[in-house]
Order: C-alpha cells, then sequence, then structure tokens
C-alpha cells in the first residue's frame, strides 16, 4: 500500500521511484504500550504531554483533538464511534519520533529481490493462492486482477497477516495528525479511521497495526481502507486483520479501481538488451511498441524474439545497462502507485511475475558496481553545481537525480543508462564539470 514506512516522502506519488527505501531507524525504541483486546480495559493515555504545534496556531493537543472530533462528527462519525475510539485518541511521542526517525539504507534491486522474491516466497504464495482459491478466482472474475498479483502483495506487506504490527493506529495517526511534517494527511487518515470504527468493520480496541497507521495483511492506510474494501466472507465485516477472503477481494478492489488495473494485460516481462541498445530511451516515461524494442535488439533472456506488436511498454533497468532489464507494461503503473520506491515495486512486481510461472531472472555476469553513499552525496552535490535540481542530497538516487545523471552521461558520452558510475564520477569531478548541458530543464520538485 502507499505504505508511509517504505516511502521516502509518503504523498508523493505522482514521482517515480527512488532507488532505496526508507526503513524506521534501528535501535532502541519506546517499548509499546499495551493495546486492550475487546472487551477489556483500553490502555493508559500516554503519559508524555506535547508542546503546542506550530502548525496548529499554538493549540494544545487537547483543543486540536476536539476540533478534529468535531469535523469527524460533521463527516457523519456518530457520538457511539467517538466515544468507543476516545481512548485511543491519545498522543505518542515515540511515534513522531519514529517518523522524523526514518532514515534511507541503500540497497540494490537484485539484493532486496533475492531476499523478498526468493523461489520459497514464490511457492509459499502459489500455496496461498491453493489455500484460497475461491476468493481469488473470485477476485479474478470481478476485478481483473490476477491472484499472483495479490498474492504477491500479500506476502511483501505482512507475510500473509504474520506480520501485523503491535501498535495502536488510532494513537498513532491522531500523534502525526498533530505533528506538523504531514498533518493534513494523518488528520484525514485518523477520520476515516473513525469512520471504519463507526461503520462496524473493526472496533477502536481492535485497530491494531504498523506505527504509521496501516491496518491489514496488506497494510491499508485508512483512507483506502474505508473506500476498498469489501465484505468478501459474508459475515457483514470487512475485517483485513482476520478474514482472508476479505484482504484478497479488498486487495483486488483497490488495484482495479484505485489503481487502475487494466484486464488481461501483462504487467513486468524479463528481457535482454543488447550493449549497443540507445540506452537514453531505457526509462520509465519513454515508451515504444514492443516491435521497436525487438528492432533495436530486445529478446526474452532465452534470445527468443519479441511479439511484432504495437503494445507499449517501456525498458527498465533498475541496475543500469549491466543489471536486470525488464519490459514494464502499463500496469506496472499500479506498482509505483502502490510504493514509489523502484526497488519496492519492481521487486513486487517480479515477485508476481515468478508467483504466475516466470523463470527466475538472469543474474549479472559480473557484480553491478554500486557507489558508497559518501560518493553518491558527492555526485548529487556536483550535480546541483552544474545547475541541477536533485531534491535533498542524501545519496538517494531519486527521480530527479537519476534524470541528471542521464543528463551528464549524455554531456560525457557514456552510456545514458541513469546509473551512477565511478567513471561519470571521474568525468564530473573535472574542471569542465560545472557547465549544466544546455537546452535541458529540471523539474522543480523531487
Amino acid at each position: 500500500m502507499p505504505h508511509v514506512r517504505f516511502l521516502v516522502a509518503a504523498a508523493a506519488s505522482l514521482l517515480l521511484p527512488s532507488l532505496a527505501i526508507a526503513q524506521p531507524a534501528p535501535g532502541p525504541r519506546p517499548a509499546p504500550r499495551p493495546v486492550a483486546a475487546p472487551g477489556q480495559q483500553p490502555p493508559a493515555a500516554a503519559p508524555r504531554t506535547p508542546r503546542a504545534a506550530s502548525c496548529h496556531n499554538g493549540l494544545s493537543f487537547d483543543r486540536f483533538l476536539a476540533d478534529l472530533k468535531q469535523q469527524a462528527a460533521a463527516e457523519g462519525v456518530s457520538q457511539r464511534a467517538l466515544a468507543e475510539a476516545a481512548p485511543y485518541l491519545v498522543y505518542d511521542q515515540g511515534i513522531v519520533n519514529r517518523d522524523r526517525g526514518q532514515r534511507v539504507f541503500g540497497q540494490v534491486f537484485n539484493e532486496f529481490s533475492r531476499n523478498r522474491a526468493s523461489d520459497g516466497a514464490a511457492k509459499n504464495a502459489q500455496a496461498r493462492i491453493r489455500m484460497h482459491a475461491a476468493a481469488f478466482n473470485r477476485a479474478e472474475k470481478e476485478y481483473g486482477v490476477p491472484p499472483a498479483v495479490i498474492a504477491a502483495f500479500w506476502g511483501l506487506e505482512s507475510s500473509f497477516g504474520a506480520e501485523l504490527g503491535n501498535l495502536s493506529t488510532l494513537r498513532s495517526l491522531v500523534s502525526l495528525a498533530y505533528d506538523c511534517r504531514r498533518s493534513e494527511m494523518f488528520q484525514k487518515e485518523t477520520i476515516a479511521a473513525l469512520k471504519i470504527v463507526d461503520r462496524g468493520d473493526l472496533a477502536a480496541s481492535e485497530m491494531i497495526g504498523a506505527w504509521a497507521g496501516e491496518l491489514g495483511q496488506t497494510q491499508f492506510l485508512p483512507t483506502h481502507y474505508f473506500t476498498y474494501a469489501v465484505d468478501y466472507d459474508g459475515d457483514g465485516h470487512r475485517n483485513l486483520l482476520r478474514s482472508a477472503p476479505d484482504v484478497i477481494g479488498s486487495t483486488a478492489n483497490y488495484i482495479a479501481t484505485g489503481l487502475k488495473w487494466r484486464r488481461g494485460e501483462p504487467w513486468l516481462q524479463e528481457v535482454r538488451a543488447p550493449q549497443n541498445f540507445p540506452w537514453e530511451q531505457a526509462d520509465l516515461t519513454t515508451k515504444l511498441p514492443r516491435a521497436k524494442f525487438a528492432q533495436l535488439g530486445v529478446t526474452y533472456p532465452d534470445g527468443r524474439p519479441l511479439p511484432n506488436d504495437d503494445l507499449p511498454a517501456s525498458l527498465l533497468i533498475p541496475m543500469g545497462r549491466t543489471g536486470p532489464a525488464f519490459l514494464a507494461y502499463a500496469n506496472f503503473a499500479a506498482y509505483t502507485e502502490w510504493n514509489n520506491s523502484l526497488i519496492y515495486s519492481t521487486t513486487a512486481a517480479y515477485l508476481a511475475s515468478r508467483i504466475a510461472g516466470a523463470p527466475p531472472m538472469r543474474q549479472p555476469a559480473v557484480p553491478v558496481a554500486q557507489l558508497p553513499l559518501n560518493e553518491l552525496k558527492e555526485m548529487q552535490q556536483l550535480l546541483v553545481r552544474a545547475g541541477f535540481n536533485v531534491g535533498k542530497v542524501d545519496g538517494i538516487m531519486g527521480q530527479l537525480s537519476r534524470t541528471a545523471v542521464k543528463a551528464m552521461q549524455i554531456k560525457y558520452g557514456l552510456p545514458a543508462d541513469s546509473w551512477p558510475t565511478a567513471e561519470l564520477l571521474a568525468r564530473m569531478r573535472g574542471p569542465s564539470a560545472q557547465a549544466q548541458p544546455a537546452g535541458l530543464a529540471m523539474p522543480a520538485a523531487r
């Protein structure tokens, strides 16, 4: 799901993905307070009182919460639901600290996919599809989303429900709503969570999940839960914590309706590109007919020719021209909308292809060289000096950095595959590296 724990910027759904994944910073964490099971006393309020947040005109948390409840009531949330949720609508500084403490670690695609899209992961997903065949078949018939696509997200997001988190969702959401970093987003998510309680899908005490407020076995944010969850087991509730049929149907609904899945079309296929491929055309923003890729020498990994048709695709090379190569079709956009990390979205799509029966991808003949973090930061600094906007200089090669790298590769006559290399860095360190290539206008935001 647009899954805050994996995003560098959770609101950046329109951006193309970055090369690394944001995770909570490791190290000691505040112990989560226990959350009551149904019928038990709710947890006591967090003892720490926050300072008045500047983005709320200095309102105390209690005043902010009163206004938020009033807004929820105006949007139809009943007083009964507000009263049920009240014990959990407390501020937790530890949640805010975790949000601010996210840091990004670098991991190249084949390393991440080796762990998360292994043969074992594919076989486990296939077993789940057999186990819940009726729900998967119904979802495919109704929504057009293949079982392999649903199962890949299900496995990646929560290991099929084994890793749901153990924190109070309402506590997390309202704490992040009061914090100024993404207040508007989390106010909407808090109200959506209250609507889920009001609708009777989950009790407030049942709403336990990840620290950033995601819920259920495919980690829906509450707005998506409220909008796309469906009752697939017929019990009158949409329970994405414990009902596998509800998880399957709801995930299919979100992919089809929310992410605009195109029924009957592919999403990702491994290919092999020749070394003389015009690498500047290897980009998710460049779409060509498969027949054109065939003319340029792109084949399936075993050398079979591509279909000679007009189906549009992009050549995706997440690790540059010496790494794996894929044709990404229109349905791949559903993956980058689900999560805008290139590593995550490509892994999810590749895992779905493996579940559907594709062979393992070819491994690079030699390991793909990756610059260390300090040199990636240096490259970004040099790009900024040359007039490019790369967003934050942090060593994370997001889409702006990749676009700038491609432009500099073209400038120096190097293969323009957007992959930062030692050769490019050496060229950029020279005295001629400071002038931006003419005619290149960089986007204004990361």
